[in-house]
């Protein structure tokens, strides 16, 4: 599995959210595990988390703005790492172009950008298309470092002795499945990334719900990292309203919480933690109070999983 960072500025938040959702299918496959800076935890140094994960990168995408370009941390510190990290070869720099700017005459304008031919995101009449586009680079250059590296990394410490390379694992065989153990890092990163991915399709969705419904108002508001919560109006009055937060995958209140209340992180009407069936990992309810025919009650994708709070959350429309 190949580490990508991503660089971008804090205003382009809602282009690195679509991103990412556009990147679950290569993250559920092994290819990747992104980190970005809003997977810092309370507490943690910033700058040291950072950089420990800058220089831990096998891929650095830069999400390129003009509030890319102004910021001195993304430009000054991250994009300058980044590129002297490239020109050594120890990293892949790709500029993912988001809105229009003068990023060809920045430091990485002479790399292959994507979209194809630098074009904006915004660009496009369907932005799901150009983000399309940056997962199927990447996945492109996943397998070409996967073979350019495929032997061993020497450590750092003089030892001549190869470290093990990674790897993009092959396709199985024939079609054969095989089954693996999965480690707490692998645990957490599934859980952490399923948290992003079901905070972006409450947005979208609540978008969605509004457009299709007159009379309907929606607020979606991202509390901190991990946390957001959502509210639906119906003729201006609250009809609907939950609370979503991620507690972590070692306390006793871990998981991915759903609360139709504002108690606070010990009330909760439902969680979801991780499982696997030895071969894949999934999420599971804890209460499956909302449960409908057809629902898989134990090995739910981060699709099912969105859509089960998303069913607890607009019941009291459907009454």
């Amino acid at each position: 599995m190949l580490d990508v960072f991503v660089s971008y500025s804090h205003k382009d938040d809602e282009f690195r959210e679509r991103l990412e959702v556009q990147l679950a299918l290569l993250k559920r496959q092994g290819v990747i595990r992104v980190w970005h800076d809003r997977r810092i935890g309370a507490g943690k140094d910033i700058h040291c988390e950072i950089s420990e994960h800058l220089e831990r990168a096998d891929i650095v995408l830069l999400l390129v703005s003009p509030d890319f370009l102004a910021s001195d941390y993304c430009y000054e510190r991250e994009m300058a790492r980044a590129m002297q990290r490239h020109e050594e070869g120890s990293a892949r720099v790709i500029p993912v172009i988001l809105r229009v700017c003068d990023w060809q005459s920045a430091p990485f304008g002479r790399l292959k950008a994507v979209p194809r031919d630098g074009k904006p995101i915004t660009k496009f009449t369907d932005r799901d298309e150009g983000f399309n586009e940056v997962s199927a680079a990447l996945r492109s250059v996943a397998a070409e470092l996967a073979v350019e590296d495929s032997t061993a990394k020497t450590p750092a410490h003089g030892n001549s002795e190869p470290a093990e390379a990674k790897r993009i694992p092959p396709p199985h065989p024939g079609g054969v499945r095989l089954r693996r153990a999965f480690t707490d890092l692998d645990r957490d990163g599934f859980i952490e990334e399923a948290f992003e991915f079901i905070a972006a399709r409450f947005k979208d969705s609540l978008v969605e719900l509004k457009a299709a419904n007159p009379g309907i108002e929606t607020n979606y508001r991202r509390i901190d990292a991990n946390h957001f919560s959502a509210k639906v109006y119906v003729a201006g009055k609250e009809a609907a309203h939950c609370r979503i937060w991620f507690g972590g995958s070692t306390h006793a209140l871990g998981g991915i919480m759903f609360s139709l209340s504002d108690i606070g992180d010990t009330s909760f009407n439902e969680s979801l933690s991780v499982t696997d069936d030895g071969y894949s990992l999934f999420l599971k309810p804890t209460l499956g109070m909302a449960f409908r025919p057809g629902m898989s009650k134990e090995h739910m994708t981060w699709q099912e999983a969105a859509n089960y709070y998303w069913s607890m959350l607009i019941e009291p429309l459907r009454r």
